[in-house]
Parts: C-alpha cells; sequence; structure tokens
C-alpha cells in the first residue's frame, strides 16, 4: 500500500487529473504530522490489501469532513475509506473489511475500539454507492466535525447495505475523547435531519431511534 502526502491548499489546486488508487483510497486528515506518519505507515504494513493511503494537511483549519468530501472529490477508486491521525491498525485491517463487505455490502464500520459496530466513527464505501448519496459528496456537507458518519451508517444500515467485522481494527486513539463535547451545531443538525429521515431516506423508526 502506497503513502502519499498533500496539504489541503495542494489538493484544492491538484490539476494533474485525480488522484488514482487501485483497490482503496485511504483519506487520512491530519494536524500533526508525526501522528499521521506513524499511523500511516502502521496502517500500510498491515493492509495486506492494495491502496493508497493519501495524508492531507490540514494547514487551513476547514476541518475532518471538509476535507473528506474534498479528496472523495478529487480521487478515483473502487473504494473509499475515512481515518483519523490518531488510528492504530490491527493486522490485516483492510483484507478483513473488503472480505466482510463481500459483493453485497456497500459500507463498512472499522472495529474503532469504541461503537462495536453503531456507528462508522472510520469507516470504508464501495464509491459507487456513496456518490449517490450527497450529491458527490461523501458526506452530509453541513456537519462541521460530528455526526456525518453517524448520518452515514444509518443509511447504509436503513438499505441493509452495512457491514461490521470486529477483526477489521483500526482503534481510535484519543486520550482525551469521552471527555470532550460534541459539537453543539452538528449535534443540532442531525436531529433536525433525524426528524425529516435524512431527506426521508431512513424510514425505520428502530434506526431513528439508534443514535442520539
Amino acid at each position: 500500500m502506497q503513502i502519499q502526502y498533500l496539504t489541503s491548499k495542494e489538493l484544492a489546486v491538484y490539476e494533474n487529473g485525480p488522484l488514482l488508487a487501485g483497490g482503496v483510497l485511504v483519506a487520512m486528515p491530519f494536524t500533526n504530522a508525526d501522528h499521521a506518519q506513524r499511523a500511516a505507515k502502521l496502517m500500510a504494513s498491515r493492509a495486506s490489501a492494495p491502496g493508497m493511503i493519501l495524508c492531507i494537511h490540514d494547514q487551513a483549519e476547514e476541518g475532518f469532513i471538509a476535507l473528506i468530501n474534498r479528496a472523495f472529490v478529487k480521487t478515483q477508486s473502487a473504494y473509499f475509506a475515512y481515518v483519523a491521525q490518531d488510528a492504530l491498525a490491527g493486522r490485516d485491517w483492510l483484507k478483513e473489511a473488503l472480505t466482510a463487505m463481500g459483493d453485497r455490502k456497500n459500507f463498512l464500520g472499522f472495529n474503532d475500539g469504541k461503537w462495536a459496530g453503531a456507528l462508522a466513527g472510520f469507516g470504508l464505501a464501495r464509491r459507487s454507492w456513496a456518490t449517490q448519496n450527497y450529491g458527490g459528496d461523501f458526506f452530509y456537507p453541513a456537519y462541521k466535525r460530528h455526526y456525518a458518519d453517524a448520518e452515514l451508517t444509518l443509511l447504509a444500515m436503513q438499505a441493509d447495505a452495512y457491514a461490521y467485522e470486529p477483526n477489521s481494527l483500526l482503534v481510535e486513539v484519543d486520550w482525551d475523547k469521552d471527555a470532550s463535547a460534541v459539537d453543539a451545531d452538528d449535534r443540532s443538525l442531525f436531529l433536525e435531519r433525524k426528524k425529516k429521515g435524512f431527506d426521508g431516506r431512513v424510514s425505520n423508526p428502530t434506526l431513528l431511534n439508534h443514535i442520539k
């Protein structure tokens, strides 16, 4: 698996055609270069599947969701994954994920050590499915930091397109995560969109109460 580093500015003006990845394009926005390099090297060595890890330095503080959306538009690959600089990869993490998705599933939540598959804190999507959700964006673009992954998980669950494989391990190593508050605006947006079934795409009452 290859590793490529870009700044957010370089990604914005990338003019050499879309970045191509054989297999999986893994997008990793980062603010700490040391953390990103360490995480990416371990992920590449343990993937056991072809692809590219695209590490994007968020110099302008655009935020995770905005950079994931731009990376999605600027790349081509059969599969697209999103991770963060604090991801710790288990052995065969990507091979296990692709096997779990098989031919029927379109979106997978990695085992991040927190959600146990209830939502895809780090996730892998079949690009042909993801391009149809938000007019070309990967995540619903109005979110800033949180809940975009929760909404996407619910869309996949409603369509019976969601997979979870506990052996596909990408643990989020964030020592202060449980003490951090979610973005209040993002939570309000999520709750408002949930009332309307996320543009009418989620109707299962159990799913609508799956994430508070």
